[in-house]
């Protein structure tokens, strides 16, 4: 079960993962990030704090942007993940894709900097 929370903050924005993403739940995380680009945000942080445990089909998600966020000026980080699933996304090359950063305070500063 997850629960998805969204906030903005100076233009980006903040989307808090709390819970598990599995197969089921992974489909609210894709909606939560295709309606910010929708919606025309083009920083958006992933805040991962708070986020359990994540499968095969949540991480789908994530890479499922790699290729939109190479095409258009859309740019997603990724804060807060703890040390297991950090290694999922390096184990996975994911960390060379995407931009894992440690809080959501250094994802701001990161886009900010953009």
């Amino acid at each position: 079960m997850v629960d998805i929370k969204k906030i903005q903050e100076n233009g980006i924005e903040i989307i808090d993962v709390i819970g598990e993403v599995d197969a089921s739940s992974s489909i609210k995380l894709d909606k939560a990030i295709k309606d910010s680009i929708d919606t025309g945000y083009t920083k958006i942080v992933v805040d991962c704090s708070n986020l359990e445990y994540i499968s095969s089909a949540g991480l789908g998600v994530f890479m499922s942007y790699i290729e939109e966020m190479r095409k258009s000026d859309v740019k997603i980080i990724i804060s807060g993940l703890s040390e297991k699933v950090n290694n999922v996304f390096q184990i996975l090359g994911l960390d060379q894709l995407l931009t894992l950063v440690k809080n959501r305070q250094e994802a701001k500063d990161t886009l900010n900097e953009l």
